[in-house]
């Protein structure tokens, strides 16, 4: 008995080690106990921790806020490296769009909390833990903590109001959807099938039969199409063969290419004729096709392709090869010229077999050296992000400084360095597991010292007045928010509402609700918007959680 009590309750090394291990251990396999269909996952941890908390496990002060600063800057810079990709990508197009209401969302909820906390008995610091609760968002949370003690003001209470109205930011997203699908939305709305594949690639065979067409060259007439497409194959007269720059169309020849669903029925109309073979399905053979040709998918290696462009490389002039498609995270992506190349991305090479296996040279193709992990950029990367966050920043009317802190330096910088980073030759490629790894890891820890840290208060604080009060308000802007907004797209913005739910999901960093909206709405709108929306919505809300509490207080 005196062994396992050294274990759990003095404070030693061993002792936080082992604490904390149990604690997300025990959260991580509760937290994947689905309850109608949704689950906590790793946020389970949190209320893991606050149990062990309330039951008088405590570890020391110092090894506490390590741990969970330690944490914190692992989870928001993975996160950063994740989302940094496809972050300034987002903004084009459509994306503009769901961004802004995506930033309705967050400042409608962040000024719903400021007003609340004028109008009643609950302080500016504790509405905005209830508001990190209902929108989810623990990197807020950390922001929010890290402002406090700049100011060096308590921020106890913080974690307290996020664990009071977490559940309820969970739980109030799917019952607003729920609400606005009942009470506002026709069957015809709910999903739009135009945009439902936008982004995705799409493989087709065409005839070319319109004379308007015949004797022009292909770079020519991907000019006047005014369209993205890569030409794998073209048949004439019973040959197969990879087109070049020079090949001229002629009547009756087909050819086989990848293109976006959305530029289909352009290429109908230059073509003349869509043939109806679906070459999309995923048990194609393409090296059944011809007896000459063969498709390999080859997976760049090399760091020094990394960050260069497709069309610099020359593969076509020098090789007589064809790319019809890239793969990057198991998203195909169009092999335009343009395309600027990532450590990791598998490329699909057409052509001889002797020609294809030069350019596998060419590009590496030896996936046991993406297995080692580059683990200099890592550190450089938190240490960069950590500098960051401690430069001051000076607002008009603040009095103190802004700084991004423990939160927001690391994530900004992993959004520049997944962004930009492969252009600047930086090795940041990590595996996806890798990549979910550090995540999951940073956030566990972060989550445990978390709950651990607010345990011993948690339940006396809810069981009392005050606490019914914390209920109604987390539920509150969990819920009106996520209405208002979702109104505003559907009916002024006049966006399908898988597109809505999407948006207001990755606004409000809840993938539970998220994959509600994917079980009960067809297509994969939510999810793109979802994608388009996290990025974004996730970096504002450290920021404006900062700002918040800098100008009110």
């Amino acid at each position: 008995m005196e062994f396992i009590r050294s274990l759990l309750f003095e404070h030693t090394p061993v002792q936080a080690i082992v604490v904390l291990a149990a604690i997300c251990a025990a959260g991580l396999v509760l937290g994947k106990i689905r309850v109608w269909g949704v689950s906590l996952g790793v946020t389970f941890v949190f209320f893991v921790g606050i149990l062990a908390g309330h039951v008088g496990l405590s570890i020391d002060g110092q090894v506490l806020a390590y741990a969970q600063n330690f944490g914190l800057v692992l989870f928001v810079y993975s996160l950063g490296l994740q989302v940094g990709p496809g972050f300034f990508s987002s903004f084009r197009k459509g994306g503009m769009r769901l961004n802004l209401l995506g930033l309705a969302l967050v400042v409608a909820g962040t000024a719903f909390a400021v007003v609340l906390s004028r109008v009643t008995p609950v302080s500016l610091p504790d509405m905005v833990g209830l508001l990190c609760g209902a929108a989810t968002n623990t990197p807020a949370l950390g922001a929010a903590q890290q402002t406090l003690s700049q100011m060096h003001l308590p921020s106890e209470s913080l974690a307290l109001g996020c664990a009071v109205a977490y559940p309820l930011g969970v739980v109030g997203v799917i019952l607003a959807i729920l609400l606005m699908r009942r009470l506002f939305v026709r069957n015809h709305e709910i999903a739009s099938p135009d945009a439902a594949h936008t982004n995705e690639t799409f493989i087709a065979t065409f005839r070319v039969t319109n004379p308007g067409v015949f004797g022009m060259d292909i770079p020519h007439f991907a000019h006047i199409s005014g369209t993205q497409f890569v030409i794998s194959r073209l048949w004439r007269n019973g040959t197969v063969s990879i087109p070049a720059s020079d090949t001229r169309l002629e009547e009756g020849d087909r050819v086989l290419l990848t293109t976006s669903r959305r530029n289909v029925e352009t290429l109908v109309a230059l073509f003349g004729e869509q043939e109806s073979t679906d070459w999309n399905k995923d048990d194609v053979d393409w090296n059944s096709i011809d007896n000459r040709l063969i498709s390999q998918r080859i997976v760049i290696t090399r760091p020094e392709i990394n960050g260069k462009r497709l069309g610099s490389l020359r593969l076509r002039n020098n090789y007589g090869i064809n790319i019809s498609r890239i793969y990057r995270s198991d998203v195909p992506l169009l092999a335009t010229p343009d395309l600027v190349l990532q450590l990791g991305d598998r490329v699909t090479v057409v052509g001889d077999a002797p020609a294809v296996h030069k350019v596998e040279a060419v590009l590496g193709n030896a996936e046991q050296d993406l297995n080692e992990p580059h683990l200099a950029s890592l550190f450089m990367g938190l240490v960069l992000g950590l500098a960051l966050g401690a430069v001051p920043i000076f607002l008009p009317g603040m009095t103190m400084p802004v700084r991004l802190g423990l939160a927001g330096g690391p994530i900004v910088v992993g959004l520049l360095v997944g962004a930009f980073g492969p252009r600047l030759r930086i090795l940041t490629y990590t595996t996806r597991s890798a990549n979910l790894m550090l995540r999951a890891l940073g956030l566990a820890l972060y989550l445990a010292c978390l709950g651990l840290a607010a345990g011993a208060h948690f339940f006396e604080t809810v069981f009392r007045p005050e606490g019914l009060l914390w209920i109604a308000l987390g539920a509150s802007l969990a819920i009106v928010p996520v209405l208002v907004v979702g109104l505003l797209a559907l009916k002024v913005a006049r966006l399908d509402f898988g597109t809505v739910c999407g948006m207001l999901c990755g606004s409000m960093a809840n993938p539970m609700a998220l994959s509600y909206a994917n079980d009960t709405i067809p297509g994969d709108n939510p999810s793109v918007a979802y994608a388009t929306v996290y990025p974004l919505s996730m970096f504002s809300r450290v920021i404006i959680t900062q700002i918040i509490l800098m100008f009110f207080l």
